[in-house]
């Protein structure tokens, strides 16, 4: 879920972690191809695409995958490559919301695609609005746990650029700024010597709401169909799992 979800641990078969990389490559392809159309293929004179090639890379996504997007961004192959952002929002079991954004070359497509796997896993489509006031725009930047590195070790690397809290999770820190701080703070946690990833801006709920073992899995199963469409590059929620929902859901498998 948008590369920050705690549920996330529930993905533990091989057929469903070969998707997740396989639709995680080709968000980021897409967000080089952006790039590329937009401020051409140099890397040296195009500081988006230079960013979108360094995240691919460091999520091992291949040399001539990336190669070719950037040319395919860059017209250099005769096609044309023009992708729209547009958002959905829905609502899911037991008060849970989901905030959809895709990249579409295809509005009509991506909009009857999103509807379908809404409708058909148990979730309604909102109205324009109903669901967007629930989250802000934020940057968020997971840092690597490592041996002996504190919370507050982290805090104290980033707090002069902007972060505004550190978050503890499982198997990440999520240094949380303003979007525009982004920035400032991949500067500071690469000058700590700290490994981070998943260093994008997000929409961040600003209330969660828990769900029970039934609800979660209701959920589980609308955003993985949403989240498994071609178009939809993220899906932001304000569902709360907890660990013991999460294991009673992995005991019931």
């Amino acid at each position: 879920m948008s590369g920050h979800s705690k549920w996330a641990t529930t993905k533990h078969k091989k057929a469903a972690i070969d998707a997740k990389r396989a639709k995680a490559f080709a968000k980021y392809i897409k967000g080089i191809e952006v790039a590329a159309r937009q401020g051409g293929p140099d890397t040296a004179g195009n500081p988006a695409l230079d960013l979108a090639v360094s995240k691919a890379k460091k999520n091992s996504v291949p040399n001539d995958n990336i190669d070719r997007a950037i040319k395919r961004g860059a017209g250099l192959t005769g096609e044309v490559i023009d992708y729209s952002e547009i958002f959905y929002e829905a609502r899911g079991p037991q008060g849970s919301a989901l905030y959809i954004e895709c990249l579409t070359d295809n509005k009509n497509r991506a909009a009857s695609e999103v509807r379908v796997a809404v409708t058909r896993n148990g979730g309604t489509m909102a109205d324009p609005g109903s669901v967007m006031f629930m989250f802000e725009r934020k940057g968020v930047a997971e840092v690597t746990k490592t041996d002996g590195l504190t919370e507050d070790d982290v805090l104290m690397a980033v707090l002069d650029a902007g972060a505004e809290e550190v978050v503890e999770e499982d198997e990440v820190f999520e240094v949380v700024s303003e979007a525009t701080d982004l920035g400032a703070i991949r500067t500071a946690l690469e000058e700590a010597g700290l490994e981070y990833n998943n260093d994008d801006p997000v929409f961040r709920a600003n209330m969660k709401v828990d769900l029970d073992a039934d609800g979660a899995a209701k959920f589980l199963r609308l955003a993985d169909a949403v989240e498994a469409l071609d178009d939809v590059q993220n899906v932001y929620s304000n569902a709360e799992i907890s660990p013991e929902v999460l294991a009673q859901l992995e005991a019931q498998g």
